[in-house]
């Protein structure tokens, strides 16, 4: 299937939503319960949620004024806003990760149709049109949703976002690591929510399925 700029903009609006209700009522002990990712809190999950807000909030803004603003201003500052996490407080980590989802969809909200199609270049070093950053920030809430284990399973993604998902990383993981360009039977036959959960590399409930490490 395709994916389209809106299909982007509303998957980022659910994902949204997701995530900052499976964060409402966490309180220190919460916060400090492990995510689906290993080694990882939720303080640590949420931190870097809310960092990565900003950073697509800084290609935002290079759409919007034209003047280059990388995600980050070196390799180390993505590491240094997970880190940031466990340093915080649960009220502080709540509000950064509220109002950075805020400013970010603020500030898509106010591109026109140009500054959309500015190109900027991503953490990873693509150059691609603005229009590609709502897309980048749902796969991000949305998976991570999933990740904070309260709850929240790629079942409670749309199902046009886990097939979108999927295709997507089903093709990064076959230009990165030569993986296979098509699902192995016994996955092309299970529901799609545990596909894309397989694919992402996320817990999963198809038998025998071959084991795939973490996306994302």
């Amino acid at each position: 299937m395709g994916r389209s700029f809106a299909d982007a903009r509303r998957w980022m609006t659910v994902g949204t939503e997701l995530l900052l209700d499976a964060v409402s009522g966490l309180g220190e002990d919460g916060f400090a319960e492990p995510t689906l990712l290993p080694g990882w809190t939720r303080k640590h999950l949420v931190a870097h949620v809310a960092a990565n807000a900003d950073a697509v909030g800084n290609l935002v803004r290079w759409a919007a004024t034209g003047v280059e603003t990388p995600m980050y201003r070196s390799p180390d500052e993505r590491a240094a806003g997970i880190a940031k996490g466990p340093t915080m407080s649960a009220c502080a980590l709540d509000s950064w990760l509220h109002t950075s989802a805020e400013h970010l969809a603020d500030a898509m909200g106010r591109l026109g149709a140009e500054q959309w199609r500015h190109e900027v270049v991503t953490a990873q070093g693509r150059t691609v049109p603005a229009s590609e950053t709502p897309w980048m920030r749902a796969r991000e809430v949305c998976v991570h949703a999933v990740d904070l284990d309260r709850g929240v399973g790629f079942g409670d993604l749309p199902d046009d976002f886990n097939e979108a998902l999927g295709e997507d990383i089903l093709g990064l993981r076959q230009a990165r690591t030569g993986g296979p360009a098509e699902l192995p039977a016994v996955v092309a036959a299970a529901p799609l929510a545990e596909v894309t959960a397989w694919l992402a590399g996320r817990p999963h409930s198809i038998a025998d399925a071959p084991a795939l490490g973490p996306w994302l």
